[in-house]
């Protein structure tokens, strides 16, 4: 099966959810004043957020149709995602980076993290880069180990201490080893965070003032990791992480597990930060960078172009 072709299918929850929430609202005599507002509320309730949902009511308004069919109103919605869509659909880029190239990993627990990071490197491994993974989620053994599982996948070393050693300590020897084999990218788990652990949150700054010392450009990408299946909460998040640790980009994971993959169109409207990735599987070759035509086809319940 293609990327494509999961993708597609990854989105199918969601495309039915938007379906289900648009349903009868195309039947109606005349696109109306009344008939506009149950659309964007139906896009609300679709987990596109409020800012998207306005701009597309507000896209549909201005063609100025009298009425509108339920084809023509998915190709209206697949247009207008695609606009929000396509600024922030940026793949990972780490040319012309000092090396090592150093990339922090952060989210709260289950979002799927240390999967991603192997998912990641792997990626980075097709473009001919050498990775180094580091176990900086010291506060579980089953991380590290996860981690670990992850490298010998993916063919990739990985640098691991002890369960409750110091995260900072042993992301300055990933810096070294990364330094003195030649590697192109560290790339570090970090323990997941929630946001009311003010000592997790320190420590995380920590990390990031060891690095400073070793390269002031380090870190050179911070990476949140969202489960699209906690829907609106995920934009909270982003806001809490966003403030805390500096993020610089996004990946979105478990998209095919829910209805409540518009939270991407959300993230992207509300927030316009870089979107490298998204996830539609378990597999190694399920996280990838996005079509933004593809997605917003896929969310509107259309085939791809």
């Amino acid at each position: 099966m293609s990327w494509l072709e999961r993708l597609t299918g990854g989105f199918r929850k969601t495309s039915d959810r938007v379906a289900e929430n648009l349903s009868g609202l195309t039947s109606k005599a005349a696109l109306d004043t009344a008939t506009l507002d149950d659309i964007e509320e139906a896009l609300i309730a679709s987990d596109l957020g409020p800012e998207a949902s306005k701009r597309i009511r507000d896209a549909i308004a201005a063609r100025k149709f009298e009425q509108i069919d339920e084809r023509g109103l998915r190709t209206i919605l697949a247009e207008e995602i695609e606009k929000i869509l396509a600024p922030v659909a940026k793949p990972l880029d780490i040319y012309g980076f000092p090396r090592p190239h150093v990339i922090l990993v952060i989210g709260v627990n289950g979002s799927g993290k240390t999967t991603t990071i192997g998912k990641v490197g792997h990626l980075l491994q097709e473009q001919d880069y050498g990775v180094l993974l580091a176990a900086g989620d010291t506060f579980r053994a089953a991380a590290i180990e996860q981690l670990q599982v992850w490298g010998q996948r993916i063919g990739a070393p990985v640098i691991a201490g002890k369960e409750g050693s110091d995260a900072a300590g042993l992301v300055w020897d990933g810096v070294k080893q990364a330094t003195a084999q030649g590697i192109d990218v560290l790339i570090v788990d970090t323990a997941g965070r929630l946001q009311n652990k003010s000592h997790l949150m320190e420590e995380l700054t920590k990390v990031r003032r060891v690095l400073g010392k070793l390269n002031e450009e380090a870190p050179h990408d911070v990476l949140l990791v969202l489960d699209a299946t906690t829907g609106q909460n995920a934009l909270n998040q982003i806001e809490v992480f966003q403030e805390t640790a500096g993020v610089t980009g996004l990946i979105m994971t478990k998209l095919d597990g829910t209805a409540r993959g518009g939270v991407l169109v959300a993230a992207a409207e509300k927030f316009g930060m870089p979107i490298h990735a998204i996830g539609v599987g378990e597999g190694v070759d399920d996280l990838r960078p996005f079509d933004p035509r593809a997605v917003a086809r896929a969310i509107a319940g259309l085939p791809p172009a």
